[in-house]
């Protein structure tokens, strides 16, 4: 059976799975390399590897909060996004791969983090990037494919219309 004969479901499970191993994967790899709240520059004056733990959500919002409810409710909502973009998946039509494969990085980052969130209470960030006193902060794949997604989700219904 070929890819594109696969239940809808299927089709969204699998690539959204792919993309959890990656996080996964590079957050394990960063984590078994170096001590928490440590680095190494890779391009000087513009991009480290770090290992920081955020407790937090994107960008680090609510992070140091201390509440357990930042846990949770952050938990909570990933679910409930997750299960509506698989809903929403399952509903769009099969030709129109790229409002798919948004649905498939935000589904995918949601749950690389969701998978932190749970085992740790807090997701591990490790990209970061800087420019003289300009500082973004660190991020994971989990948020790279987050964002993706929801920039092509963005341009999607821009296009549609």
């Amino acid at each position: 059976m070929t890819y594109s004969k696969l239940p809808k479901i299927v089709q969204f499970i699998l690539p959204v799975a792919g993309l959890v191993a990656l996080d996964q994967a590079s957050k394990y790899a960063v984590a078994g390399a170096m001590p928490v709240n440590t680095g190494v520059t890779v391009v000087s004056g513009f991009f480290d590897v770090v290992y920081v733990r955020n407790t937090g959500g994107a960008f680090s919002l609510f992070a140091g909060a201390g509440h357990p409810w930042t846990v949770y409710g952050l938990a909570a909502i990933s679910i409930a996004v997750v299960l509506a973009i698989a809903y929403a998946f399952t509903k769009t039509a099969r030709k129109d791969n790229w409002t798919r494969l948004s649905y498939i990085c935000v589904a995918g980052g949601a749950v690389g983090n969701l998978i932190d969130r749970i085992r740790f209470g807090e997701v591990t960030d490790f990209l970061d990037f800087h420019a003289g006193n300009l500082h973004w902060p660190a991020f994971n794949v989990a948020d790279v494919a987050i964002s993706t997604g929801a920039a092509m989700l963005l341009i999607s219904l821009i296009r549609k219309k």
